[in-house]
């Protein structure tokens, strides 16, 4: 059990690292006049710091090597 999460918080350690972000878009209605409907797109974006993928990464890789030798 402590392998297989320390197995995805290496991945997402990893992707944290590659994507540095949450890229994300909300739609607002600028416009509404009955069957008239205006809407605009915003893209929005998460930032997500490089120390949370190293932490990430760090507590993967030690419960890995935790689960490895319990066995």
């Amino acid at each position: 059990m402590q392998r297989n999460i320390g197995i995805i918080l290496i991945v997402l350690g990893i992707a944290a690292f590659v994507f540095q972000g949450v890229s994300y878009t909300t739609e607002e209605t600028v416009l509404d006049l009955g069957p008239v409907e205006v809407t605009k797109e915003e893209p929005n974006r998460i930032p997500l710091p490089p120390v949370l993928g190293a932490m990430a990464l760090l507590g993967g890789v030690g419960l890995v090597a935790v689960g490895g030798r319990k066995r």
